[in-house]
């Protein structure tokens, strides 16, 4: 019989962690394991916000997918997906095709811009290695030309940020701290810049424990953090932005302004046959797609409904990493024989940093964390999903070890 062929996209958590586990589970004989990825290099996309903000090296949050990866059981090719065929049984690459008799999807996210004029052109977004490389620079270049100019502007150091649900938080947090060491650089009076959340909500992260959310707006304000929640951001310029609120529209002058409200599934998910919900897979309880059973879907791509709230499940690392537990265990049933197992998401606690030495979240079926105790977990969490991907080595190496 010949060996069935295994396609992986993507090299996020949900595709890494498939990988790892595949490739323990399953021998050389058994399967033909190809990963493709983009880049050839996995970053830690939970991390992005720091790279951003200036606060970590973008280098500490990536590490070489052949690191990573058994070369002896898994193929790895570094190429950009173009089309996901499902009734072929085929992915298009840039540079060529693959067949494949399983797949999983684990493409990950692109930002949503909700179509607001401007957005896409003028905005940063944190999606990509490369793209928080870019805020940082954008951002110290700001301040590095406020005092070299005949008239100093104001614009410069109006910094917005859209969205303050986890990743806008989280990015906040880092930049309040690193403001005030740009502005020491710099030469800059810190009462000059302003950091503004705009939220549409009139509350920021959604979902979280009313106690919880103002300790991370004290947090905040207190660094000099502004919120303007209930405000729509209806306009993004190159030299401003056009908010609204209470009916009434505010302009506020801005050369920076980073996107973090929203994302979407990789738009080649809605571009294929398969079946989605609003350009995501609502997959099995086996993480299959309805339409595809040979195709998985995991991360960001893949729709979970919480039947508790009846709402879907946030995508977020942790469900990645448990959903990629559950796809490669199916994988190897279908490979070797066994029982297929069902996806129950099992919540750990979710923590959001405000900066270095601060935090808020819960852990352990609801328990209220703060301050430098919910800092420690959280870089503790940070450690264990280095650990699942790529072992003690791979922590060492990378990880987080300032929790003491």
């Amino acid at each position: 019989m010949n060996q069935p062929k295994i396609v992986i996209l993507g090299a996020g958590y949900g595709g890494l962690t498939t990988v790892a586990k595949l490739q323990k589970k399953l021998g050389v004989n058994d399967a033909h394991i190809t990963l493709v990825n983009k880049n050839d290099y996995h970053y830690e996309s939970t991390w992005l916000h720091e790279a951003a903000a200036g606060t970590l090296h973008h280098d500490r949050s990536r590490v070489k997918i052949t690191d990573l990866i058994n070369s002896a059981k898994v193929n790895f090719v570094q190429d950009t997906v173009t089309a996901i065929k499902p009734d072929e049984k085929k992915v298009e690459l840039q540079d060529g095709e693959l067949e494949y008799d399983y797949l999983v999807v684990g493409l990950g996210f692109e930002a949503a811009t909700f179509g607001i004029p401007g957005l896409l052109e003028n905005a940063f977004t944190i999606g990509s290695i490369n793209k928080a490389r870019l805020i940082r620079q954008h951002i110290e270049h700001q301040f590095a030309q406020y005092n070299n100019e005949p008239e100093a502007k104001q614009e410069r150091l109006n910094l917005i940020v859209g969205g303050g649900g986890f990743t806008g938080i989280e990015f906040v947090g880092e930049l309040a701290n690193r403001i005030p060491e740009l502005c020491e650089e710099y030469d800059i009076d810190r009462s000059k810049v302003r950091l503004i959340v705009v939220e549409a909500m009139d509350t920021i992260m959604p979902g979280f424990d009313p106690d919880l959310i103002e300790y991370a707006m004290n947090s905040l304000e207190a660094r000099g953090v502004e919120f303007k929640l209930g405000a729509f951001l209806k306009e993004v310029r190159a030299d401003g932005i056009t908010v609204e609120q209470n009916g009434e529209k505010e302009d506020i002058a801005t050369m920076t302004t980073v996107w973090a409200a929203g994302v979407r599934a990789n738009h080649l998910v809605e571009e294929s046959s398969l079946e989605d919900n609003r350009g995501k897979v609502e997959v099995t309880p086996e993480l299959r797609a309805p339409s595809h059973e040979d195709v998985f879907v995991v991360g960001d791509c893949a729709l979970v409904w919480n039947k508790e709230i009846d709402r879907p499940y946030p995508p977020t690392a942790q469900i990645a990493m448990q959903e990629a537990e559950v796809c490669a265990h199916n994988l190897v049933a279908l490979v070797k024989g066994g029982e297929l197992e069902h996806f129950e998401f099992i919540n750990r606690g979710t923590v959001c940093s405000l900066g270095e030495d601060d935090a808020m979240g819960s852990i352990f079926g609801g328990k209220k964390i703060y301050g430098w105790t919910a800092s420690f977990m959280k870089k503790v969490i940070d450690n264990r999903a280095l650990y699942k991907i790529g072992g003690v080595g791979l922590v060492l190496k990378k990880g987080k070890f300032n929790i003491l």
